[in-house]
């Protein structure tokens, strides 16, 4: 079977690491502007305590942020560098896969330069996200997947095993293109790659890999599952609508060409055409389910990395254009380059940009109604938050003002800390608009402060609530309080 698999081109190692590093030196360049996104705020202080799962995730990309501020500082450019680390691999791997789908030197230097100025390579580089991760991940998957299948050769499922289960300790979402990589394999083949025993191997390594989370999973019983159904419930139809679209956004619309001609290609070789089968059968699973439609992109920049090669052929003058305008484009959507006060025009496409916007000016507007407790109170005050990204930035900025820390039911923080019962004087609360059943659970309520931040994000016109005390014991109170979406 080996003999009847074709052999590879060189690698184009210098010019694919030049766009690599090109990529690099942009996003450490751009890494500093705004600020921390509402996510990285949340891993800042899940990597402080660290952990074989938490409600909403497996703990990698908590771990990862702890090494990327112990190592470089804890500022959004120290934080981001392993993350920009990782972007910039991931599109050396994207070359590797067009490498192995035939490319000579010109077709893997366009797929590395498509994978740079893809909007959603430069965006999830660009910030701490267990996308980031995953979509390194899905891109190994992806090339150890057609090595196996170029060559044949079984014991590529070792190295499928291990990537996989790696990234199962980052997120879940990974069974999604195996599976249907899978399917796809027993619709067109090369059905004779399933019949090994390297199979099997693969499959307990990455079990064997994964399986400290799924033990934790397992013992706090599966909220994970909780947190999945309740974003699917949340955002599923809305989802549903804007996954065409989006798909076409997010990637780039510059590069539908390239992926249109991937696709054909795929299709026309025997032995990858179960790779192309399975971006369509990954849609069909991503709209069932409501899923987000960033839960696709990995596959569609496998098939971007099969139709570069005849690209490269077409005019220079149509690609350099139609590049020139995709990293524009992508930059201005994905990264921090417009100024702050403009941010407004792109959250209707990327709301990602807003979230970095504001979390310092939230913590100085807290700190300024915490000092209209009475001094003798504040012993036996609270400040508590309706959301991780609230409780991260007055952790982050909060000791340098004066705060407390700040208290959470939202996701892990419900399950790290609770106000002791002692606790019994005044609450700040931090809402993103006043909730009479939530608000219930405190009494004498009064709004004192509004959160004014120059974009439209989510905390702009968040209400700061200051209440008498809470209703009951904070013992008795933390389990209504929890939130898992």
């Amino acid at each position: 079977m080996t003999a009847t698999r074709p052999s590879v081109p060189p690698f184009a190692a210098v010019p694919v690491v030049s766009v690599a590093a090109v990529v690099g030196v942009v996003l450490t360049a751009v890494s500093g502007r705004y600020g921390y996104h509402r996510d990285e705020l949340y891993f800042l202080v899940a990597g402080q305590k660290l952990a074989w799962g938490y409600v909403d995730q497996p703990p990698l990309t908590p771990l990862l942020a702890r090494v990327s501020t112990a190592m470089f500082g804890n500022t959004p450019m120290g934080l981001r560098v392993v993350s920009t680390l990782a972007c910039a691999i991931t599109v050396v791997v994207v070359a590797l896969i067009a490498r192995e789908f035939g490319s000579s030197r010109r077709g893997q230097v366009l797929a590395a330069i498509c994978a740079a100025v893809s909007g959603f390579v430069l965006g999830v580089g660009h910030l701490v996200s267990t996308a980031t991760y995953d979509l390194l991940a899905w891109m190994l998957i992806c090339l150890f997947a057609v090595k196996l299948l170029r060559t044949g050769d079984g014991r590529w499922w070792l190295a499928l095993g291990l990537t996989v289960g790696v990234a199962l300790e980052n997120k879940y979402l990974v069974v999604l293109p195996v599976g249907a990589l899978l399917v796809a394999l027993l619709i067109v083949g090369p059905r004779e790659v399933l019949r090994s025993w390297w199979l099997l191997a693969g499959v307990a390594l990455a079990g064997l890999v994964a399986l400290p989370n799924v033990l934790w999973q397992i013992q706090h019983d599966w909220p994970q599952l909780i947190v999945a159904g309740g974003i699917s419930e949340d955002d599923g139809v809305e989802n549903r609508i804007m996954f065409v679209p989006l798909q076409l956004l997010q990637l780039s619309p510059f590069l539908v060409p390239v992926w249109v001609v991937g696709l054909l290609r795929l299709w026309r070789i025997p032995w990858a055409r179960s790779v192309a089968l399975a971006y369509p059968l990954l849609c069909l699973v991503v709209l069932a389910v409501g899923g987000k439609s960033y839960y696709a992109l990995p596959l569609l920049l496998v098939v971007v990395a099969a139709g570069a090669e005849r690209v490269a052929s077409w005019s220079r003058r149509v690609v350099a254009v139609g590049v020139g305008l995709a990293a524009v484009t992508s930059a201005v959507f994905t990264l921090p380059v417009l100024p702050a006060s403009a941010v407004d025009f792109v959250i209707p496409i990327n709301k990602e940009q807003g979230e970095q916007i504001g979390w310092s000016s939230l913590a100085d507007a807290v700190a300024a109604q915490w000092d209209r407790i009475p001094a003798e109170q504040r012993s036996s005050a609270t400040i508590f938050t309706g959301n991780y990204g609230e409780a991260g930035a007055l952790r982050r900025y909060g000791p340098s003002l004066g705060l407390p820390p700040a208290y959470s039911g939202h996701m892990s923080f419900a399950d790290w800390e609770r106000p002791p019962d002692g606790q019994t004087g005044p609450v700040l609360l931090v809402e993103l608009e006043r909730t009479p059943t939530y608000e219930a659970h405190f009494q004498g309520c009064e709004q004192v402060g509004t959160i004014d931040n120059i974009v439209s994000n989510d905390e702009d016109g968040a209400a700061l609530v200051l209440c008498d005390s809470p209703a009951e014991p904070w013992s008795t109170l933390w389990p209504k309080l929890r939130r898992y979406y």
